[in-house]
């Protein structure tokens, strides 16, 4: 993968797509995303904010924590500049077409679950209590 395939799988998959190559906002049904990569390093990341870091509860935090080691999979609920986003990180060639495209249905859905699921997919790893629970 590489700048100029991005470019044109955004324009392929995207609602919108405003940007130059390496720095991309494009919009997934309702929600706004941005990708950002660097050649040089062999990095991208596609990400959507979520929430001010002020308006989060202890709980929501917590259960963002939790979410990141059970049911947000490849991506991850992290903070930056005080907001909270929904982040996808991967080496940028070694990123396949297949990849790409459940990248960015992983953050959609990091996004629309927050605050339910927290989730990313349908699968999750299970937790402590569910294993307490099917014991029961």
């Amino acid at each position: 993968m590489d700048n100029k395939k991005l470019d044109k799988i955004f324009r392929l998959l995207a609602d919108e797509v405003e940007g130059v190559n390496g720095h991309w906002q494009f919009v997934l049904k309702d929600v706004k995303c941005i990708c950002l990569t660097d050649e040089l390093h062999n990095r991208m990341r596609i990400m959507a904010p979520i929430k001010e870091q002020n308006l989060m509860t202890p709980e929501e935090y917590e259960k963002c924590m939790e979410a990141n080691f059970h049911s947000a999979l490849d991506v991850k609920y992290a903070i930056s500049s005080n907001v909270l986003m929904a982040v996808y990180m991967h080496p940028l060639k070694e990123l396949g077409m297949d990849q790409l495209e459940d990248a960015m249905q992983q953050v959609y859905s990091a996004v629309k679950t927050y605050g339910t699921s927290y989730s990313s997919s349908n699968l999750y790893f299970p937790t402590d209590e569910d294993r307490r629970s099917s014991l029961n």
